[in-house]
């Protein structure tokens, strides 16, 4: 088909709801993108924060290959290898200790706020559900993650939306002291604001609401999924965030106790996303079977090919790592 013929049929059966550029896009290679025509585009979005290894990337083709001739997809009733040993590399990469995986980076946030009520509904009964966020946040487009976004913009047209948020200004910690009560149950936040501007959060700020939620119980929800899987030049962005030099690199050590943290993530797949969260260790047994957490599950094909992703990633990052620390020695 031609440009103008795909342009055409998309407007023909395809709700309009995404404001395209006037290109039509036939195949890629690396960072480069090809419209029928043979015009080639340099794609610096990186398809929206997904195609981290580019287009045609040897390792994720074949993985994809592999797996296909395989099986597609059972079920969550199964016991699998390739969502077990992406789980292995992610607890391992993070020091988390479980996986908690769904089809993408709205799902694995509303993974995060049930477990986050859940805790709490455990250990304290009902009325302690409040969630803070923070203004010119994003967290995705459910009914229950637009709510949890921090801009009005977004809070209108669906209503009723969700109960149960409020929103404090990035990097003011009165603020956010402020915007919490008796009733809270955790934080979540971006620590590099996307949809507010590419904002990131300050490292002192980020400890110190680490520290505030320690101190009152309550979960630290780090919504890494534009920001983790390589994205910042480490494999995740809270390590150096939260605890400085204790995760360094891709250094993987277990988080303190008091710690009681998760971070979503979506990995960047190419022809789909694995949504996933990983958690702390005093977390792992809040999520009980048949309770409403599994709605969501990523085929094991799509669990099969982050691990070849990810493999490569962690060379890029390391090799990108050392080149910095060459560059800016002590100040990385």
């Amino acid at each position: 088909m031609t440009s103008q013929e795909i342009k055409a049929l998309t407007g023909q059966y395809i709700m309009n709801t995404y404001g395209r550029f006037p290109v039509a896009i036939d195949h890629g290679q690396g960072a480069t993108l090809y419209d029928p025509e043979g015009n080639a585009y340099i794609d610096f979005t990186s398809g929206i924060g997904v195609s981290d290894l580019g287009y045609g990337c040897q390792p994720w083709v074949d993985a994809i290959a592999k797996q296909a001739g395989k099986i597609g997809h059972t079920s969550n009733l199964f016991y699998t290898e390739p969502p077990a040993r992406l789980a292995e590399i992610l607890c391992k990469r993070t020091g988390m200790s479980s996986v908690f995986f769904a089809n993408g980076g709205g799902e694995a946030n509303e993974g995060m706020i049930k477990l986050a009520r859940k805790y709490s509904f455990d250990k304290y009964g009902r009325g302690r559900a409040a969630i803070v966020t923070l203004n010119n946040s994003f967290h995705g487009r459910t009914i229950t993650t637009l709510t949890a976004t921090g801009q009005d913009v977004f809070h209108n047209y669906f209503f009723p939306f969700t109960e149960g948020y409020r929103y404090a200004d990035a990097n003011d910690l009165a603020s956010l002291e402020a915007a919490a009560g008796d009733d809270v149950c955790a934080v979540m936040m971006e620590l590099v604001q996307g949809e507010g501007g590419v904002l990131p959060l300050d490292r002192d700020y980020v400890k110190a609401v680490a520290r505030l939620c320690a101190e009152k119980d309550w979960l630290l929800l780090v919504d890494e999924v534009q920001t983790g899987v390589g994205r910042t030049g480490s494999l995740f962005a809270f390590p150096g965030s939260m605890f400085g030099a204790l995760f360094v690199g891709l250094a993987a050590r277990a988080l303190p106790e008091r710690y009681k943290l998760c971070a979503a993530c979506a990995e960047p797949v190419g022809t789909g996303i694995v949504g996933a969260w990983v958690g702390a260790k005093i977390l792992g047994p809040i999520l009980g079977k048949g309770i409403g957490f599994l709605f969501f599950s990523s085929s094991f094909l799509m669990s099969s090919v982050p691990g070849a992703v990810i493999g490569a990633l962690l060379v890029y990052c390391l090799q990108k790592r050392m080149a910095l620390t060459r560059t800016f020695g002590a100040m990385i």
